[in-house]
């Protein structure tokens, strides 16, 4: 999920990608707007129902951010997802159309998130709360994602040290199956993500995934997913990302890159100065 804002990782989720992370800066460094846009190029990447695997590119990844007090509201979404197959691992599921030579287009999926900070801005910790739901937007007969609605729960925290920023977080995702006798699944979802701030370079790390319940074997479309992320982000109110990816899970990309461009509104004190809300660990 993310609520996205400059913070956050590239906006891409559902079957193929997993939930983004709480934007952080939105709580902890005075920000009450974002706005972002970008793409990806993933390779080795499965698409669970078309049975395949090959190249994904996401083109119009997007996100719109607000905060207002203790709560953030957020839109989120992907314009357009194109996959060229390079190896089939599976027959596609029944529903899924064959397609003329190498490829697949769809719509990505949108999210509505709201988060709310449980802490004070005093506090040495933020904590934050998340639910959202993604719409089920996107065509069943492509075979890139599952055309169902999840809902997602997340509780996470953040804590800086000087310019040292850490941030983990963990939920629930109820999401919608293509399996008649099995029309749900309950995953867990975690991202952890941590960040040097220094100056307008903000070097990071990131191991972000969900994991399926352990009773029964894996459904179609809700695998494992995992995957690490290392990058920098250059600019504070206008500013621009660029991290490499790498899975460490069967239906994650082998590797690729996101890009992503963003600005940020900062609320501001009567003379004219940032409000920061951030605070440093004891």
């Amino acid at each position: 999920m993310v609520l996205c804002a400059p913070s956050t990782a590239s906006v891409a989720s559902a079957q193929l990608r997993p939930l983004e992370p709480i934007p952080w800066r939105v709580f902890d460094s005075g920000q009450t707007f974002g706005a972002e846009i970008g793409a990806s190029r993933l390779a080795g990447q499965r698409a669970s129902l078309a049975g395949t695997e090959g190249t994904l590119t996401e083109v119009g990844n997007f996100a719109l951010a607000w905060r207002m007090g203790r709560v953030a509201l957020e839109l989120a979404g992907t314009g357009r997802r194109l996959f060229r197959e390079e190896s089939r691992f599976t027959s596609p599921y029944p529903s899924v159309s064959l397609v003329p030579g190498d490829r697949r287009r769809d719509s990505g999926d949108y999210r509505l998130t709201t988060a709310v900070r449980v802490t004070s801005p005093s506090a040495p910790v933020v904590a934050v709360v998340r639910f959202g739901v993604r719409l089920p937007t996107t065509d069943n007969t492509t075979g890139l994602d599952r055309d169902a609605t999840d809902l997602f729960l997340t509780i996470g925290g953040s804590g800086a040290r000087g310019p040292f920023h850490v941030a983990a977080e963990a939920g629930l995702g109820i999401h919608g199956t293509r399996e008649p006798s099995f029309e749900q699944e309950d995953l867990l979802l975690y991202a952890m993500r941590a960040e040097w701030r220094r100056g307008a370079w903000t070097p990071s790390v990131m191991a972000i995934g969900q994991m399926h319940g352990l009773a029964h074997p894996a459904i179609r479309g809700t695998e494992h997913l995992g995957e690490t992320r290392a990058g920098v982000r250059f600019g504070t109110r206008r500013w621009i990302r660029i991290e490499g990816v790498r899975g460490f899970s069967s239906f994650s990309p082998s590797g690729g890159i996101l890009l992503t461009v963003g600005i940020a509104g900062f609320a501001r004190d009567p003379d004219g100065t940032t409000i920061s809300s951030s605070r440093s660990l004891p």
